[in-house]
This record gives C-alpha cells, structure tokens and sequence, in this order.
C-alpha cells in the first residue's frame, strides 16, 4: 500500500509537471445591500462561495458611505460595523451630487479590484452580484457600461431602478442618477422598450416572502431586454438565500449563465 501511493504520488506530480496549469478563477464584484458591509455580506454568502470556488472567485465591496445598520441585520450583526450605504435610503442621510456620488462608488469598486490584484489574484473580471441596493447599483453599472461600451463584465447577479454611475451617460425617463433615494422612486417605465432597456444577461434572484417583491420584479421585466434574464424564485423573505438547496439552485443558474456568456 505505501509502495502504491508512492508509484501514484509520483505519477501525479509528473502528471501536473507536464499539464497546463488551471487558469486562475473568473473573478465577481459583490455589492451588499443599504445599512450593511463587505464582510457582512460575505458572511451571509459563505455558503455561495464554498459552492462557487471552484468556478468564481467572489470580491466583497465596502459602500462608499458610513450609514446606521439596517434594522433586520442588528441582531446577527450589530457589532461588525461599521456599516456602510452605496446610495441615500433614508430622508436624514446627506444629500450629495451625482456626479460625486457615482465618482465615490467607482473608486470603492476600483480600489476593491486593486486590492484583489495585490492579494495575488489574477482573473478577469466578468460579472457584478449584488443585494437589495447593491442589486441596483450593480444594475447601474451594466447600463452605464453599455451606454458607454466599456468592458466591466458581459453577466451580472442581481437580487433584487436602475442608477446612471456616470455623468457621461444621459438619464433618460425611467432611470435615476446616483443622487437619488434608492427607495420611493416612482419614475417606472410602462414598457420593456426605449432607451432606460440594458440587454446584458443577468440573473434575478427573488424571495417570495420579500415584502417589495412587486418592485423587484419590475428590474427583469420592464428593464432587461427580453430573453436576456433567468430568474430564481425562493421562499424567503428580504435576505441572501444560506439553505444549501436554495445555493444550489443559485450558483447552478450562475455557473451556467457564465457557460453561456463563454466567461468560464
């Protein structure tokens, strides 16, 4: 027996000598929700990255500003702030300008990435995940990347309007800028057509218990260009999905979707 794991241990090291090594992991933005942080949301997605780490590797974003908690994370999470916010979700929060806002959500994205690459990571960047006001923001991004053809990612994860993050991009009827509320917009569309439509794939993830489920539905139906979005219903409320048959069914719409989109 010890000769045999000899003889094999030997064939394996000549077998990887000789194989071209794995490229490394496509990478994924992740993006928490109003009233939380990065490591927070990486806690609460612990289970999707142990799924994942084979296929991506997942980067957790800090918001640019410091925030209260959300009510419904207090318990859990009371002490692991502080807490942070990408956009305003309540009236007493400073106003800002737009164009200052989105500059300050680039930098946290940019300097995140930077911060990856210094860890030794070297996979491209293919797509954006993010939660509640994260979802938004996210899908801000893949507008504002279409409208200005850049290259930030062709998938994105949404779970959860849709924000304009830079000033070079019109806001057009149906979508906000940076500076607005990210709750009470009422500026909807009537139609899944004109120029607010963004036809990136993505992946909708949606609890049946969340009590704005009928706004988030509004994202993949009146924003995304038709035959671009999967969606994922769970028996949840407001939160990440942790039940491992609910992960499942989560990284196995993203693992495909990225077959699809030629990224992994």
């Amino acid at each position: 027996m010890t000769l045999a794991r000899a003889v094999s241990s030997r064939a394996q090291h000549h077998g990887r000598r000789n194989a071209r090594p794995d490229p490394p992991p496509p990478r994924i933005l992740c993006l928490h929700g109003g009233g939380v942080n990065a490591d927070i949301f990486r806690l609460q997605c612990r289970n999707l990255i142990a799924r994942l780490a084979d296929t991506f590797r997942l980067v957790f974003v800090d918001g640019p500003f410091i925030c209260p908690p959300h009510p419904t994370i207090v318990r859990v999470y009371g002490d692991h702030g502080p807490f942070r916010r990408w956009l305003r979700w309540q009236p007493d929060q400073p106003e800002i300008d737009a164009e200052t806002a989105a500059s300050q959500i680039r930098y946290q994205l940019d300097t995140a990435a930077e911060e990856d690459d210094l860890r030794g990571a070297t996979g491209p960047w293919v797509a954006v995940l993010g939660f509640s006001q994260g979802a938004k923001v996210s899908a801000g991004l893949l507008y504002t990347q279409q409208k200005l053809a850049e290259t930030l990612g062709p998938v994105g994860a949404l779970l959860g309007p849709v924000v304009v993050m830079d000033p070079r991009v019109d806001v057009v009827p149906g979508v906000a800028d940076a500076s607005a509320m990210s709750t009470g917009f009422k500026g909807w569309p009537v139609a899944n057509e004109g120029d607010h439509i963004f036809t990136i794939p993505t992946l909708h993830v949606h609890g049946l218990r969340d009590p704005g489920l009928e706004e988030h539905r509004i994202l993949p139906n009146l924003y995304c260009g038709e035959g671009t979005t999967k969606l994922i219903e769970w028996d949840g409320d407001h939160r990440v999905p942790i039940k491992m048959h609910d992960v499942e069914a989560v990284a196995a719409e993203m693992i495909a979707l990225g077959k699809r989109t030629g990224v992994i």
